[in-house]
């Protein structure tokens, strides 16, 4: 069983798009937020079940999806580390996860 790092860089990128849905519609937004945290806690029991980041194809990145949400996270020594998380039509680039894994020191366990 893999332990999951929400790191915060990556819980305030969740809370920013909770809050702008919320704007809207704040059962929608609890109801994303609530999603994503369900999705990310199953890689637990299976961190390789994300798939390769389209535009990073050769890179030790994974991705999952809860639209409208992308959830970027890496598994390294049986621990996966959520970096990112933004809106499904955004576009990564490689330079936005290596700063975040670069600053892995805030962090929260999520399991």
């Amino acid at each position: 069983m893999a332990e999951i790092i929400c790191t915060e860089p990556a819980l305030a990128d969740l809370e920013e798009i909770a809050n702008y849905i919320a704007l809207e519609k704040l059962s929608a937004a609890q109801q994303l937020v609530q999603k994503v945290f369900e999705r990310v806690d199953l890689l637990s029991q299976s961190p390789n079940s994300g798939k390769k980041v389209p535009e990073l194809s050769r890179s030790k990145y994974k991705e999952v999806i809860v639209g409208p949400c992308r959830i970027f996270y890496r598994l390294t020594s049986g621990t996966v580390y959520i970096l990112h998380v933004m809106r499904a039509e955004s576009e990564m680039r490689k330079y936005m996860l290596q700063d975040r894994e670069g600053r892995i020191t805030n962090q929260k366990r999520v399991r």
